[in-house]
């Protein structure tokens, strides 16, 4: 075999027996292969040698035991000042994939693991891929949830080989495909066991099938004439998701298929040419902000797999989903509750959920067995973590503390998910209230990623770093807080939700309400986020943060708590709902400027509150947990980033012109001048 060659530093190059060609990429200082500026140079290198001493074929693979490759470096785009800078790296890429695809030579790329992004453009201009057998959704292009698109020929080989639906689709929604899906729809070529990937992908360059192409009925959507007809489809559903103004790149991805089809060498300028203009937007600019920040999160704490057993009390929508969550992740795990009637709405929506995550043979039935119903809680004492999830009621809490402090191992992890309770107050009657902390997770769990863990004033400092490694090992965001009246998320949320009832007693439509929100880019309007939550939550949390917000809840909530009409859970709350979905009208006034700004800046000036009060350590957190735990408008980055892309002083002024119109709820954190003095 030939010897590595002495000038590069990320690939392993060597030549087998058999002429075959073995590249394999394992990035320096990195523990995750991506196509950076010199990953991309080297790899240019070799395939010119290659070009004129072709190998009887060629495979390239990964060495990391993190996947083939997770796509560009993110982190190379702060580099790039202007449109045409970007425009450029991209056609650099383009050029060395177009060496690839051009070699005389068969290619195959072996895939085990992740393959994103720039990872799958790269093996697309393989002429097979092979992958590991696997359910795990890990093949995709999701450039799209970073404000861009695929942009190393990925809008024209997708096509080529995909046909038009399928590559649209995966574009534009940026969902990931696992290998067993991807060999079906022709992505891969094969998919084998680990140990016989290698005789796979040679395999495939002994016999050197054809190479596939979508069947006759699909190429013919992306001919000129009919490109129109589907586009103008495709638009019309992109537009009930993403407004074009706050996400222009899956319109830019749709316009380059319309105007070239994903055919010919303009196809490939077109492509290099738009990701430079999407590259130094700003919505791609906060988005790979989002990015570093859900990074953050995860490296908060280790993912030490030490958890092996939870028991949670209650059975109820929180806590039965905690429970299901946390099977599905691979735990052992006993649910509590007064009896079996209890339970069984909860096992049932387990089962549901087992059923849609976990596709391979067993698998559902695996994790349904590690749930276990335990009515009088015999497991507590054999549980590291007891999470309580009963009846939001202080007394209620207080007295199942003391008990389980007696019943749970010494070491266990004591954790409450209160929504708005200080741990304080619930460690009242405790013997060791260093046990005692926060695990509040979010309504749908399944869904929502951030679990908010909350340190009280006597919370022992290593008892805190194991629940957040505990949070990462599920497979969530750990967002670290203080304990403190209604915690980030819901502290930030009441303010929200309480203007959207007081502009309604002001003569606001609901539906207008709604829409200001969501013309910001609020994935629900706030009248809608109060149907969701739950009014009797929504209530208790209000009543739970009158004294540190300095309001009283709206008479209207208790009158509708005690008519029974609680939102969506009940079918009636200030929205009728039909199967889960609120019957709004479809004609109301537009909203305003002063109706977005009563909304919006009421969440800005209270998380800057929060920032004063330190309830987080820093401003990074605090728009991290606003975005993962709100839906806050994720390509405004944050409550502080817009604030600060808006300019201080211009927040300062808007805050003040409300409180001359509305009062002085809204008047500016001292915060902000502090802030506008730090940047």
């Amino acid at each position: 075999m030939s010897t590595k060659i002495s000038s590069l530093v990320h690939w392993d190059r060597t030549t087998d027996a058999n002429g075959i060609c073995w590249l394999t990429l394992d990035k320096a200082g990195s523990a995750t292969n991506t196509l950076d500026r010199q990953v991309l140079a080297e790899l240019d290198t070799v395939l010119q040698e290659l070009a004129v001493q072709p190998p009887r074929g060629l495979i390239i693979r990964s060495a990391k035991s993190t996947g083939f490759i997770a796509g560009a470096d993110i982190r190379e785009f702060d580099q790039l000042e202007n449109a045409e800078q970007g425009a450029s790296a991209a056609r650099n890429g383009q050029i060395v994939l177009q060496r690839l695809e051009d070699l005389s030579s068969v290619s195959v790329a072996v895939i085990d693991g992740y393959a994103l992004g720039g990872g799958l453009e790269l093996a697309l201009a393989c002429d097979y891929r092979v992958a590991v057998e696997s359910y795990e959704r890990s093949l995709g292009l999701p450039e799209v949830q970073l404000g861009i698109q695929p942009g190393f020929g990925g809008t024209v080989r997708a096509v080529q080989l995909l046909g038009s639906p399928l590559a649209l689709d995966l574009m534009l929604s940026g969902r990931l495909l696992s290998s067993v899906q991807a060999r079906k729809v022709g992505l891969v070529d094969r998919t084998a066991a680990r140990i016989d990937l290698d005789s796979a992908a040679r395999s495939l360059i002994e016999t050197h099938p054809p190479k596939r192409r979508p069947p006759l009925h699909i190429r013919v959507l992306g001919l000129a004439p009919l490109r129109p007809l589907l586009a103008r489809s495709v638009r019309g559903r992109l537009r009930k998701r993403a407004n074009p103004t706050h996400y222009p790149a899956p319109y830019a991805i749709l316009d380059l298929w319309l105007r070239h089809g994903g055919r010919g060498p303009a196809a490939y300028v077109a492509e290099a040419e738009s990701i430079g203009r999407l590259l130094v937007t700003a919505t791609c600019k906060n988005l790979v902000r989002v990015f570093f920040l859900r990074e953050r999160l995860r490296s908060l704490a280790p993912k030490a797999a030490a958890v092996e057993r939870v028991h949670v009390i209650g059975a109820g929508i929180m806590g039965g989903d905690i429970a299901a969550w946390c099977a599905l992740r691979g735990l052992i795990v006993s649910v509590q509750d007064r009896a079996m009637e209890y339970v069984e709405p909860a096992l049932k929506r387990a089962e549901k959920l087992f059923g849609r995550r976990l596709r391979a043979p067993g698998q559902a039935l695996e994790a349904r067995e590690r749930l276990e119903v335990d009515l009088d809680g015999e497991h507590v004492g054999e549980a590291e973590v007891v999470i309580e999830a009963i009846v939001e009621k202080l007394e209620a809490k207080r007295a199942l503390f003391e008990d389980l402090e007696a019943r749970a191992a010494p070491d266990a992890i004591l954790a409450t998910n209160t929504s708005s309770i200080r741990l304080e107050e619930i460690a009242a009657e405790m013997r060791r209230p260093e046990r005692l902390l926060g695990l509040h997770f979010f309504n749908p769990v399944a869904k929502l990623p951030l679990v908010e863990v909350i340190r009280g004033e006597q919370t022992d400092p290593a008892v805190f770093e194991r629940a957040m490694s505990f949070v990462t090992q599920i497979g969530k965001l750990p967002l670290p807080c203080r304990s403190a009246p209604g915690f980030v998320v819901n502290r930030i949320l009441a303010p929200y939700m309480l203007e959207a009832l007081q502009a309604h007693e002001d003569g606001y439509a609901l539906e207008t309400i709604d829409a200001a929100a969501e013309e910001f880019g609020m994935p629900t309007g706030p009248v809608e986020l109060i149907d969701r939550v739950g009014i009797d939550i929504g209530l208790h949390v209000i009543g739970v943060l009158r004294e540190t917000l300095g309001v009283q809840a709206p008479e209207r909530l208790e009158r509708m708590v005690e008519a029974g009409e609680l939102g969506a859970k009940t079918g009636q709350g200030f929205y009728k709902f039909k199967k889960n979905r609120p019957i709004k009208a479809s004609d109301f006034p537009a909203p305003d400027a002063d109706l977005r700004d009563r909304l919006i800046l009421a969440m800005v000036n209270e998380a800057m509150a929060c920032l004063e009060e330190e309830i987080v350590d820093d401003r990074d957190l605090l728009d991290a947990g606003v975005i993962f735990g709100t839906g806050f408008a994720p390509f405004r980055g944050g409550p502080i980033r817009y604030a600060l892309d808006c300019g201080i002083e211009e927040i300062v002024s808007r805050l003040e012109a409300l409180v001359e119109r509305h009062g002085p709820r809204f008047t500016p954190r001292p915060g902000w001048r502090r802030l506008a003095t730090d940047t």
